[in-house]
């Protein structure tokens, strides 16, 4: 009987990748050292699982505990233990996501996440911006610009995302050359827009931070009202590459409650699973979570771009089909 081939078992990152990546991780646990964050860690597993309609968590079965969730993002632990009293944290962690496979995507990766107390957005920025200066070099990413989410997409996709219409998301992504969706739903659009068009074509000649997003992309973050609301969040790029995505908190329970009530509806519209919201994490907002911003980074984006790699395989050792 023939013998079924062997799987490779040969890492995908060679020596020089590892040996950069660990540089890159013990300047981060340097930099936060020197400004006394606690390094923290909370548990991959959880009984609640992402809400938000654009992830899927994956998930294992406990014997005699049932259905628990790999996370996602350590945010809600991490800020269950803000409102109990912990300060300033960070933590460096392997994160899982279905379905997520490409040249910058693996399924298990690793996600750097901090939380600062009585920053807001703005100042969070200032701070993402000192340590990529300690990771990749300023020369590396300055002059470094912050646009508005609505300034960011009018000059890279030549479209007012405030005011746009179906017809005119439709004419855009035409004129760009991209096929449409079988749904064209206003946001939908948007989010190929912005995907694919003005993304893409953010922080090339220095890193840009795209800010204040419109209240119905807010996601964890507070809302600002205005005409129009925006939200208080900000994304990083760098190369056309999205690094990092941060927030000045949503400290109200009950709106966080409605807003994970509104992703379940997404999510049943869209045919996606229904998933239990994080109980844990609602009740430590009721308790009272700190004013706070945080942020995650996605350190083997950041590990791509030091080593001039072109695919995330390059830098990480075992990806989804050799793990």
């Amino acid at each position: 009987m023939r013998r079924p081939a062997p799987a490779d078992w040969r890492p995908t990152a060679g020596r020089d990748a590892l040996a950069l990546r660990a540089q890159l991780l013990a300047r981060v646990r340097a930099f936060f050292a020197e400004r006394s964050v606690l390094e923290v860690e909370t548990p991959v597993l959880s009984r609640g699982a992402t809400t938000d309609p654009h992830i899927e968590s994956l998930c294992v079965e406990l014997s005699g505990a049932g259905t628990r969730y790999l996370h996602t993002s350590p945010e809600f632990p991490m800020k269950r233990l803000l409102a109990a009293g912990s300060g300033d944290i960070y933590q460096i962690c392997r994160v899982f996501r279905d379905g997520e496979r490409g040249r910058r995507h693996n399924a298990e990766f690793t996600l750097l996440e901090w939380y600062r107390l009585g920053f807001d957005h703005h100042a969070l920025m200032d701070e993402v911006t000192a340590l990529m200066h300690v990771l990749l070099g300023p020369g590396r990413i300055d002059p470094v610009e912050r646009l508005s989410f609505r300034d960011a997409v009018k000059r890279e996709a030549g479209i007012d995302p405030v005011t746009a219409s179906v017809h005119d998301c439709v004419r855009c992504l035409t004129e760009h050359g991209l096929a449409l969706p079988a749904e064209q739903e206003r946001e939908t659009l948007l989010d190929l827009i912005v995907g694919e068009i003005a993304g893409p074509r953010l922080g090339r000649a220095g890193a840009t931070f795209v800010y204040d997003y419109p209240a119905t992309r807010a996601a964890l973050a507070r809302v600002r009202p205005g005409d129009p609301p925006v939200a208080e969040r900000f994304e990083l790029y760098l190369d056309g590459i999205e690094l990092a995505n941060g927030f000045h908190e949503l400290a109200d329970a009950e709106e966080q409650r409605e807003r994970f009530a509104a992703d379940l509806r997404q999510r049943e519209r869209d045919g996606k699973r229904r998933v239990p919201v994080d109980e844990q994490l609602l009740a430590a907002l009721t308790a009272g979570l700190p004013p706070c911003a945080g942020v995650a980074l996605g350190i083997d984006r950041v590990v791509m771009l030091a080593a001039g790699a072109e695919r995330i395989d390059e830098v990480i050792a075992f990806p989804s089909e050799r793990a």
